[in-house]
């Protein structure tokens, strides 16, 4: 069982390395799109002949949509509770209530998004513009009520259900679209038939709706591009020294002297030493491998060496070789793909814990470069 969960452990461990690994070699240039589901609720009022007050209802909403692109999106939306209605004049005051749900397909645009490509802003301002269909019911009130006063301007009121045609448009305010959580105030008018709330004005009935929402993010997908090799500056040329013709000097008998001996020119040193955390595998050492990419420039015939070792406080031989082996592959394959190290002058090997370089244990924990090898 103890050596089933180290294993499992240690594939963990691997896969995690790679992954992290794999995240440095790109750089994310900004957000593609994401899926997104979001609950709502807030207030909306019927425009009428009384003050917008007088007619506030509660509402909820849910939504669940995605951004194409950063900038554009759409969601299917809907919206309600009750709506109210009525009368405020001096010679009726009334209010009748009925039930009603709107579904509504919305197209969404990040104006944030347009004028600025920081896909983080704390931020955002969205416009909102859809259509749907509005279903009501129960108006039973309204029915009652121009029953009692047939002389009332309610020659739409209807019973048993209500289609209408929804048109929509407002403004939102949504916390950083990056975040997987996030926050919005989401305000807009909606226009409907004349007959929904059963007074004749000729004209679309309007409802004004503000709700709060809180969003759930998911699927976010992003744009990389590979990072460039760190650029070598180019020396300037040195401009040729002016020399002044000298007088032709006279004849000389000039005896012959005998060849130097050829000088031995001893070949450039390399030796790095990397240090990790138990079980690490990851390598940040860029200003070392920097280093380590211009001596292989400088001298283009010589081959370095990259040895993994590991503690033997930790773990176990048959472990510790395969996290030491680990850590000089981890190191060689940032020298290729970031440096543009030529793979074949770099020789890789492993002692383990079979070799302990440093009298300090965690110190053992570590590679270690020297150049050049044979």
């Amino acid at each position: 069982m103890r050596t089933s969960f180290i294993k499992l452990f240690s594939l963990g461990v691997a896969l995690l390395t790679a992954s992290v690994a794999s995240a440095q070699e790109r750089e994310i240039e900004s957000l593609k799109s994401y899926n997104f589901i979001e609950v709502q609720g807030g207030v909306q009022s019927t425009l009428s002949d009384a003050p917008i007050t007088k007619f506030i209802t509660p509402i909820a909403g849910l939504s669940i949509g995605r951004y194409f692109t950063p900038v554009v999106g759409a969601r299917l939306h809907a919206s309600g509770y009750w709506g109210k209605s009525g009368y405020d004049e001096t010679y009726m005051q009334a209010e009748y209530d009925y039930k009603q749900i709107t579904t509504d397909l919305d197209l969404l645009i990040n104006l944030t998004a347009l004028w600025n490509d920081n896909y983080r802003c704390p931020l955002n301002l969205i416009f909102v513009g859809g259509v749907g269909l509005n279903t009501a019911w129960d108006n039973g009130q309204a029915m009652d009520l121009y029953k009692a006063n047939p002389t009332l301007n309610m020659q739409h009121v209807w019973d048993g259900t209500r289609l209408s045609h929804n048109l929509r448009a407002g403004l939102r305010l949504e916390t950083n679209v990056n975040s997987p959580v996030g926050v919005s105030l989401e305000v807009t008018a909606n226009s409907l038939d004349d007959r929904f709330n059963s007074k004749y004005t000729n004209d679309d009935d309007w409802q004004l709706q503000a709700m709060l929402g809180v969003s759930f993010r998911f699927g976010h997908k992003y744009k990389y591009r590979k990072l460039p090799p760190a650029p070598q500056p180019i020396p300037e040329p040195e401009p040729e020294p002016v020399v002044e013709p000298e007088p032709e000097p006279e004849p000389v008998v000039v005896e012959p002297t005998p060849e130097p001996e050829p000088v031995v020119v001893e070949p450039e040193k390399l030796h790095e030493e990397k240090f990790y955390q138990i079980r690490e595998t990851d390598d940040q050492a860029d200003a070392q491998m920097k280093r380590i990419a211009e001596y292989m420039q400088r001298n283009p015939d010589a081959k370095i060496q990259i040895v993994g070792y590991a503690d033997k406080g930790t773990g176990n031989a048959k472990l510790n070789k395969g996290y030491a082996q680990k850590r000089a592959q981890t190191y060689k394959d940032q020298l290729v793909k970031k440096y543009n190290v030529d793979a074949s002058r770099i020789i890789v090997d492993s002692k383990g814990d079979t070799v302990q370089p440093f009298a300090e244990n965690d110190k053992n924990r570590c590679v270690i470069i020297d150049g050049p090898v044979d």
